[in-house]
This record gives C-alpha cells, structure tokens and sequence, in this order.
C-alpha cells in the first residue's frame, strides 16, 4: 500500500515561541517496502509518524494512504486513527501486564467484536509466525524483552493492516537483543510483504533493516535512497556524517580527469570519484569512510592517495583499532586490523581508492 505525503506541514508552540516540527514535507513511500525516517531527536521523524497515523493533525497538506485522501487541509478531509487500516509497534511495546500473551494479541480482533473461533485461529496463526506459539497462556510480562517486542508485533500483525508503523521499537532492548529483534523484524517483514514505515534514530538499525531510507533535519527531508547510496555516495555533508564515522576533508577542484576528480586538500593532493556539477576552482568537501583508508608498508612513495601521518590514539574496539591519525595538521579516523603492529605515537603511512573517496555536492 502506497503511500503520498504532499506539501505537509506542522508547528508546536512552546512558552509562545513557535517551533516547525515538520516544513513542507513531500514524501512517497512505495508499497512493499522497509522505509526509514532515520534522523537525530528532533528533526520531525516521528510527528511525521504520527501524522501518517492520525495521532497528529498536520496544519497544511495532503496525506493518501492507498487511494484514499486521509488528510486533507484543502479538502476538510479526516479519517481517524481506527479507519486507516494501519497498525502501530511503539517504542515501550504498550503490553498489558494483566493479560495473557493471547489476549494481548487478540485485543484488536476482540474490538472488532470478531467471531471467538476467528479469533482463535488468527491469534494461533500470528503467535506461530512470531515464534511464540506455545506462549498463550503466560502473563505477557514475564516475558523477555524480544518476546514482548514479538508479542507487540503480534498484534500490530493480527488485524491485518495494510500499513504497520515502527516507533523506534528496538531502542529498549540492550545491544546483544536488539541485534538478534533486528535480523528477526527483517525475515518476518520481508515474508509478509507489508508496507512498513520505520522510525530511528540508529543508524545500525536503518542501514540493516531498509529498502529505503529518508534522512530528516530540521523538519525537512534532506536527502532519500538506498542504504548503500545513503553510506557510500551521499550527495549531503550532513547525511554522511550522521550515517556513520566520516572523514570529512574541505579542498579546491584542480583538474578533472577522465576517470577522477583531483583536489588541493589540506592533507595534499587527492584523487577522489568525480562529483555532481563539479568544475575546476570550486570548493569542495571530501568524504572518506574509516574502513576504507588503510595501513601500508614502506614508506608510502609513489602512487595516487598516499600519506604519510602520526598515530595520536589508538582504541580498541573487538574487530579492530579505531586509530586517530594526524596527517599535516588534519586528524583522520582510521579503522586498523587488530593485527597490525601499530603503536601511538608511530609514523606510518596511509593509502585510500580514489573510488571510495566522494565530493559531497550539499
């Protein structure tokens, strides 16, 4: 199920001053897919959610679920939360201590006032899809914390909506659950073939579990694609800097090569991919994932890419050592195998492919 966001917009006020959460916003997020909002607290992620929703009205614009007008300024359209034919996970599951796991998942078909042996069957269907058959009849908070977050997911499922909608879902659980909640929440969503929208502020989470992934500032949206688009070409400083650990490098365009960019940067000359409306003079900034930039022997002579620098720091981190390295006067992140003999304080030398190495045009 399709959905159109057109031209929306929402203020708050708070202590009489006025606050845009949302400025604008046009968005369409196509059926069948995982969708992020992803964005830091604050950008409007999630009174985007609710908007969609209907548990926020928006002060102008247009929202079609489908093919039906849902919300309409223009239009004096609105139809409530309960006739949107969607579903909602919130962040703090809303499971009701005094029932069973059964009766918390049939609570929407029992609104519904749907037949006892209906129930029945759709209840014991969603908790065998879940994984939680078996579970029925215990109090749901004796649960673990990813066996309420299934039983939570159980009852988004049962009514079957055509759209279910993710509240940072996963932000409750401790990191070793929410790894294995997350590779769970992307079988299950991608066998059902649902419209899913996500909301996070987890980078981890969006690049794992999204077809598609919107990146929100401010109440806007800055920039939308593929998670490997998001990560590896971002068009926007501020988008790759929020996806993850970048290396962020200003210079002046001096050539453009078949194959290349080249850039006076403050680390010297680098061959970098070539960028959008990119001309010889113009300033640019340079992005360079940590994973990318590597420790070479010798002493770095020849070849494109090459540095030489010193070892500030050094933080180990399972994997890999997170190492700060200062090339004349620029500190660069690098990630270093864990065994490389490498030592702060070293001089050591440093090499990137210039096909990993991007312009950001924003």
């Amino acid at each position: 199920m399709e959905i159109r966001i057109n031209s929306v917009s929402k203020d708050f006020f708070s202590e009489g001053k006025k606050i845009k959460a949302l400025s604008n916003v046009d968005l369409t997020i196509p059926a069948n897919q995982i969708f992020t909002l992803l964005g830091p607290s604050g950008c409007g992620k999630t009174t985007l959610l609710r908007c969609v929703v209907g548990l926020e009205t928006p002060d102008s614009g247009e929202i079609t679920i489908g093919e039906e007008i849902v919300w309409s300024k223009e239009k004096n359209i609105f139809v409530p939360p309960e006739k949107r034919g969607l579903s909602m996970v919130f962040q703090t599951y809303a499971i009701w201590p005094h029932m069973t796991v059964f009766d918390n998942v049939a609570y929407p078909l029992q609104t519904r006032k749907e037949a006892k042996d209906e129930i029945r069957a759709k209840v014991d269907k969603t908790l065998r899809f879940v994984q939680l058959e078996g579970f029925e009849n215990r109090p749901a908070t004796k649960l673990s914390g990813g066996q309420q977050q299934r039983v939570a997911l159980a009852r988004a499922l049962v009514p079957e909506p055509k759209v279910i909608l993710f509240d940072e879902p996963l932000s409750n659980l401790d990191a070793k659950l929410r790894e294995e909640t997350r590779k769970e929440l992307r079988s299950f969503l991608n066998e059902l073939k649902i419209t899913a929208v996500y909301v996070t502020h987890d980078r981890i989470e969006a690049l794992s579990l999204s077809d598609t992934i919107a990146v929100m500032m401010d109440g806007r949206l800055v920039e939308i694609g593929t998670p490997k688009k998001i990560y590896f070409d971002s068009d926007h400083r501020f988008v790759a800097d929020f996806i993850g650990q970048a290396n962020l490098i200003n210079g002046k365009v001096v050539a453009i090569e078949d194959s290349y960019t080249i850039v006076d940067s403050s680390i010297g000359t680098i061959a970098c991919q070539k960028g959008p409306d990119t001309l010889v003079g113009n300033g640019v900034t340079l992005c360079i994932r940590p994973e990318f930039i590597k420790v070479i022997e010798g002493d770095g002579s020849g070849g494109s890419n090459i540095f030489r620098g010193r070892v500030e720091s050094l933080l180990f981190v399972g994997d890999a050592y997170e190492g700060e390295i200062i090339v004349a006067d620029t500190r660069l992140i690098v990630r270093i195998e864990p065994t490389a003999i490498v030592e702060e304080g070293d001089e050591i030398a440093l090499s990137f492919d210039p096909d990993h190495c991007f312009v950001l045009s924003k």
